[in-house]
C-alpha cells in the first residue's frame, strides 16, 4: 500500500440517519461522525450510495454535506458524494459541496444512461472545470452498467492533472488496480470500494478503502489500513479475518 499524504487510509461511507418523522436525524448524524473521529478514521464520505444518494432530494443531499463538514470540524477529511448521471446536477452538487467546505468530491460514473467512454470523459471534464475540489472517481459497473476503462482514467488524469486525483474501485479486479498503479504512478490515489477487497487491493498498490463496515467498527478498519501502510500484512490479515463476518 502506498503512503502518500492526503486521500489514503480508511474512509467511512457514512450512513444517513433518519428520524421516525422521515426527516434527517441531524443529532444522530453528528453523534455518528463523532464516533468515526474517535475510531481514528482518516475521513468520511457523506451521501455516497451508503448514505442514500439516489433517494435524498437535492436539499437533503446538500444539507447532509453541510452538516458533515460542520460536525467533522476539520478533524477528518470530508469527501462529499456529489456524482449524478446528469452532468448539470453533478456540477450543482459539487459546487454546493465546495461552498460547504468539503475537502474533495466522490464522482460516480453516470448510471443507467450508460455513456460511451468519450461521454464519461466529457462528463468528468465538465465537472472538473466547474470546481476547485479534487475529484475521486467512482467505478462501480455493477450499479452503473459500464466500467471506466484504464485508458479513460489515464486520459482524464493527463487532461485534468490537478483535479482528477484518485479513484474508488468497486469492479472487483486486482488486475485493474495493478494496471492503474503501473500507468499512473504513486501520486494517484486508489481506494477499494469493497471491504472484502481492501487487503488484496493493497497488495497490488491501493492506498486504502472507502468502507461500509467502518460505520460499525471504524477502529478495526483504521487499524487494518495502518498495518497495510507499513507492509504488515500478517497483522492486517488477522484484522481482515475478524471483519469478515
Amino acid at each position: 500500500m502506498q503512503t502518500n499524504s492526503g486521500f489514503h487510509g480508511a474512509f467511512t461511507a457514512i450512513v444517513t440517519p433518519f428520524a421516525a418523522s422521515g426527516k434527517i436525524d441531524e443529532a444522530q448524524l453528528q453523534a455518528h461522525i463523532g464516533r468515526q473521529v474517535v475510531g481514528g478514521i482518516n475521513g468520511i464520505v457523506p451521501v455516497g450510495t451508503t448514505g442514500e444518494s439516489p433517494t435524498l432530494d437535492f436539499s437533503e443531499h446538500t444539507r447532509v454535506i453541510k452538516c458533515a463538514v460542520e460536525y467533522a470540524a476539520k478533524r477528518v477529511l470530508v469527501i462529499a458524494g456529489t456524482g449524478a448521471n446528469s452532468t448539470r446536477e453533478a456540477i450543482e452538487l459539487t459546487k454546493a459541496a465546495e461552498d460547504a467546505g468539503a475537502d474533495g468530491s466522490l464522482q460516480v460514473c453516470p448510471y443507467y444512461n450508460k455513456p460511451t467512454q468519450e461521454g464519461v470523459f466529457q462528463h468528468f471534464c465538465a465537472i472538473a472545470d466547474a470546481t476547485r475540489l479534487p475529484l475521486i472517481l467512482y467505478n462501480i459497473p455493477g450499479r452503473c452498467g459500464i466500467d471506466i476503462t484504464v485508458d479513460t482514467i489515464c486520459r482524464l488524469k493527463e487532461k485534468k492533472p490537478k483535479s482528477i486525483v484518485g479513484i474508488k474501485v468497486a469492479n472487483g479486479s486486482c488486475d485493474y488496480v495493478t494496471e492503474l498503479r503501473a500507468r499512473l504512478g504513486e501520486d494517484f490515489y486508489i481506494l477499494s470500494g469493497d471491504d472484502s477487497l481492501t487487503l488484496p487491493f493493497a497488495a497490488v498498490g491501493a492506498n486504502g478503502v472507502i468502507s461500509v463496515v467502518s460505520n460499525v467498527v471504524p477502529d478495526l478498519v483504521t487499524q487494518m489500513c495502518r498495518m497495510l501502510s507499513v507492509g504488515n500484512f500478517t497483522a492486517a490479515q488477522e484484522i481482515h479475518a475478524r471483519l469478515t463476518d
